[in-house]
């Protein structure tokens, strides 16, 4: 397994923009299918994006498209999620997970809190 460590996260105001990142440790990143979950408070883990190991493809939940974009730099062991036109219903904590089999996780980073205000 790999360790996930995210930032970027804190309090911003509808419609403005947030940059989350994610560092994994290991060498073996590039390898790796990686994805986007977030936890609103009362709610279940729902999943926000994935990208495969190269970065060709990706894939969003509906209520993020066309507003988040999922990247990954290989050089640098990092998975980012830009977030842009956020909605005080995007308020969460943001986890980054890891895999071998796309959008199959079994490493997850401990999360960090997204708070869009009104």
């Amino acid at each position: 397994q790999v360790q996930l460590v995210e930032s970027g996260g804190g309090l911003v105001q509808a419609g403005g923009s947030l940059r989350l990142s994610c560092v994994v440790s290991g060498r073996t990143f590039s390898s790796y299918a990686m994805g986007w979950f977030r936890q609103a408070p009362g709610k279940e883990r729902d999943f926000v994006a994935a990208i495969n190991w190269s970065g060709g493809r990706a894939d969003y939940a509906d209520s993020v498209k066309g507003r988040f974009t999922i990247s990954r730099n290989n050089a640098k062991n990092t998975v980012y999620l830009q977030m842009n036109s956020l909605k005080p219903e995007d308020t969460a904590v943001y986890y980054c997970a890891a895999g071998r089999v796309y959008r199959n996780y079994d490493s997850w980073g401990q999360g960090t809190q997204v708070t869009v205000s009104s």
